[in-house]
């Protein structure tokens, strides 16, 4: 008796909608439909369908310049997916506690493909402070939140995504090469953090931390940012427990059992305090606001 063929339920024409859907996603420029015929290899008459049917749901919005952009539909679902999202949910207060203690902008990242995707941000109430936005994607090789991620995958699942990576040097600290980032991720790995040193931009720096789920597997990450002239490699180094202790009791809130981590202190609950050091002002300046 020949075995009885599986059954799939996948529907091409939408399984291609999404793809096309998805490129907008890192394109904030928008996209001409002769640009979306060649980025997705579709046919031009496949393309106009789609276009047409997803500007008429209102989940592209066309311009008078002939681009399209995502619309108030996808803004819509997306917002509700970050509520519904658990880790967004359950970090919050430490996000926030972190927040009060030290007057810096802190982030949440889950990692999507290549790069870390902010699924959270608290501002810092300083003057001089960090642009970025939820919904936002950095590159995994040259952020903190984004080598936090790459140290604590597996060896068999790093082995399948460096070869996929191309490092690019978009400042004078960026690591470039492969080789290179395979023995700093060591480092990250054995220090339980991680440091951007202006690496993805400069006059930024960043410490990030892991965030374990209840499997054991770090798909997720938090970190600290803010302004160079803010932030001496001293205080960086001073805050490192503080991220890293946030981090574990995040884990702990999404069921992982796992061991603590040593040489961390207390993440405060609340405070109002200043930063640990004096806030020093500068000129705003790239992507400072």
């Amino acid at each position: 008796m020949s075995p009885v063929p599986k059954r799939t339920y996948k529907i091409t024409s939408v399984q291609r909608c999404l793809r096309l859907l998805s490129l907008f996603s890192q394109t904030p420029n928008g996209l001409s439909a002769s640009e979306v015929t060649k980025l997705s290899g579709l046919p031009v008459s496949t393309v106009h369908r789609f276009l047409v049917n997803l500007e008429e749901a209102g989940f592209l919005d066309c311009g008078g310049n002939g681009k399209y952009h995502l619309g108030i539909a996808c803004f819509s679902i997306g917002h509700a997916a970050l509520g519904q999202l658990d880790i967004r949910r359950l970090s919050l207060p430490y996000l926030q506690a972190l927040n009060q203690h030290t007057r810096e902008t802190i982030h949440l990242t889950v990692r999507q493909g290549l790069t870390a995707v902010y699924v959270e941000k608290l501002d810092s109430p300083e003057h001089l402070r960090i642009f970025s936005r939820i919904g936002a994607s950095v590159p995994l090789y040259c952020t903190a939140v984004g080598k936090v991620l790459l140290a604590h995958m597996s060896q068999e699942e790093l082995e399948k995504v460096l070869p996929l990576m191309e490092p690019k040097r978009l400042t004078p600290n960026t690591i470039a090469t492969i080789p290179e980032l395979e023995q700093h991720l060591q480092r990250v790995r054995k220090a339980g953090h991680a440091f951007d040193l202006e690496e993805h931009e400069p006059h930024i720096r960043c410490i990030a931390a892991p965030i374990w789920d209840h499997t054991g597997a770090v798909n997720a990450s938090l970190s600290l940012t803010a302004p160079a002239v803010r932030m001496a490699i001293p205080r960086l180094r001073q805050l490192a427990p503080l991220i890293q202790e946030a981090g574990l009791r995040i884990s702990r809130e999404l069921g992982y059992q796992g061991p603590e981590v040593n040489q961390i202190r207390s993440v405060p609950e609340r405070t109002s305090g200043r930063t640990l050091e004096p806030a020093t002002r500068a000129a705003s300046a790239g992507t400072f606001r």
